[in-house]
């Protein structure tokens, strides 16, 4: 048997090094182990060359995912000290003003967590402020995927994903603030138990079954417990797994861009720099909600009290992202009717008709403008919000609704802290209900058509310089400073839409559809009209320079 000897000498390690060198190696030995039986380098390897667009919009995403974080964190913390027990106990902890008082074990322990659990009010707080972050950075998300028509094909799934993440979302904050058992979350759960009694026929056993019995039983913490701590955050958990599993293969969705197609993504890698800006963006998420929490108190329940099913406290409101289930229900006349002995409460069913109808619109909105436009391709390349007017008319009267609904459930403190009429605000928004959105949305489409018109200029003639030449003959030429190739690109590249004609397999009704979507859209700049366009400035821009020579400086400034 034959032996090579290598031609370089081994130096040897430093008699210091030598734990480090048998760690290296076990490290080693122990990855190369693990990699065989899990094939994680490939998936690392996957993962850590995924190109990921770099814009400051995108990161409202991730502010929603690391509230989520959080919120786990401490709510893991609270759950060790919270009892879910509506059982009535008498409080005699250190809270002087309530000691003595019947109360249930679950705001007993509640009390205890804030004032004798050592961070426990703080956790408290950071879990209530989370809970608020987290639903800002959805909404705010969804919307910044609305305007810019990144629900498009192949996405419209994920949008779905996104909205039940949602819907979810405020599932579990209503059930978070309802367990303390105080007046506050005592008078929404009255709330709901209210609208389910609404409904004809069944809504009495539905109430019963979820209570266990007459309002408010001895169940309902117990069970929104399981479904806060449970039910919701492994729901939540799989959607956002979904959301970023699609999120990888379809790729990232980019701005309009010097060397951006549908075809490419143009960004950095993900290892190893978006994992260090991730990592980074993490704690400093949770460090300002940190500082908020510590600085700023929320849902001060020894304020309110314990619930008791008797009084109703005045200006008492849910969290923002509840307040608009609230301003329906203001605004809705007292209206009912009996058939068959059946009492049909449309104050209670028009508003759930009106909530309905409007997260259904949300939900569906990838697929009504799929519908409308009849575009089945790709896109990866995110559209400017002015090009798509009636799409952003749309999405800024849907917020305005929300705005309308969430100002309503606040009319009685509008009413006091201004010296308003409370009846004099109701009509206001009811109203603005109906009349709001519909102006919204003509001036926020009017003022995208006015963007595209000044957008088609810009193209076509480049930035004004406030700069104005007499020729010889009199004529007065404006000098333009031209747009670079990129710039110009991102103004022209959009799409041109233009409305059906019935006919030929298009309905009347998506013929009138495509109408309202495209009939005042402006066209984009075409080649012919660009080439025109530079060969006409080329001209008067060879006029101006015989004239002065290239200089364009102003007299008084050729004096100085």
């Amino acid at each position: 048997m034959a032996t090579t000897t290598p031609t370089r000498p081994r130096t040897e390690a430093p008699a210091d090094s030598g734990s480090e060198g048998r760690m290296l190696k076990l490290g080693a030995v122990g990855g190369d182990w693990l990699d065989r039986r899990v094939s994680g380098a490939g998936l690392v390897r996957f993962f850590g060359r995924k190109i990921f667009p770099d814009h400051w919009s995108f990161m409202f995403g991730e502010v929603a995912l690391y509230s989520f974080v959080i919120l786990l964190i401490s709510g893991t913390y609270l759950t060790m000290f919270f009892v879910p027990s509506m059982d009535e106990v008498v409080y005699n902890g250190i809270y002087a003003p309530l000691q003595g008082a019947h109360v249930s074990k679950a705001y007993e322990s509640t009390l205890h967590i804030s004032f004798e659990v050592k961070g426990g009010l703080l956790f408290r707080q950071m879990h209530h402020w989370s809970c608020l972050v987290f639903m800002v950075a959805i909404f705010v998300h969804m919307f910044r995927v609305f305007f810019t028509g990144a629900f498009r094909k192949p996405r419209e799934l994920n949008w779905l994903v996104g909205f039940a993440l949602m819907v979810l979302g405020m599932v579990a904050g209503f059930t978070g603030y309802s367990l303390p058992d105080d007046v506050l979350s005592g008078n929404g759960l009255r709330v709901v138990d209210g609208l389910m009694k609404g409904i004809p026929i069944v809504g009495t056993y539905i109430s019963m079954l979820l209570f266990g019995g007459e309002f408010p039983g001895h169940d309902i913490i117990p069970r929104f417990f399981t479904i806060h701590i449970l039910l919701v955050p492994a729901a939540i958990l799989g959607l956002i797994a979904i959301h970023m599993v699609m999120l990888v293969l379809h790729k990232h969705t980019q701005y309009p861009g010097p060397g951006r197609t549908e075809r490419n993504v143009v960004g950095f890698p993900v290892f190893p720099v978006y994992a260090a800006k991730a990592g980074g963006f993490f704690f400093l998420v949770f460090g300002i909600i940190t500082l908020i929490s510590a600085t700023t108190a929320i849902n001060s329940i020894w304020v309110y009290g314990p619930y008791d099913p008797s009084p109703v406290s005045a200006g008492s409101q849910p969290d923002w992202y509840m307040l608009w289930t609230d301003g329906g229900l203001r605004l809705i006349p007292g209206w009912e009717f009996t058939v068959f002995g059946y009492t049909v409460s449309l104050n209670i069913l028009l508003p759930m008709v009106v909530y309905g109808g409007l997260l259904a619109f949300l939900a569906l909105y990838p697929f009504i403008e799929s519908w409308v436009t009849g575009d089945d391709r790709e896109h990866h390349l995110l559209d400017l919000p002015y090009n798509a007017p009636v799409r952003t008319g749309i999405g800024v009267a849907w917020i305005t609704e929300y705005l309308i609904l969430a100002m309503a459930a606040t009319n009685d403190l509008i009413a006091v802290k201004l010296h308003l009429s409370i009846n004099d605000l109701t009509w206001t928004f009811r109203i603005a209900f109906f009349l709001a959105p519909v102006i919204v949305f003509y001036i926020t489409k009017r003022l995208c058509l006015a963007m595209q018109r000044q957008k088609r200029d810009l193209a076509l003639h480049g930035e004004e310089t406030s700069k104005v030449v007499r020729m010889e003959n009199g004529e007065m030429i404006e000098i333009h400073e031209p747009l670079n190739e990129f710039d110009r690109w991102v103004l022209v590249q959009h799409d041109d839409y233009r409305p059906l004609k019935a006919g030929k397999g298009v309905s009347s009704l998506r013929a009138a559809a495509t109408s309202f979507f495209f009939k005042d859209q402006l066209a984009p700049v075409t080649p012919t009209e660009l080439r025109e366009a530079l060969e006409h400035a080329g001209h008067e821009r060879h006029k101006i320079d015989e004239l002065t020579g290239g200089d364009y400086r102003t007299p008084d400034v050729r004096s100085h």
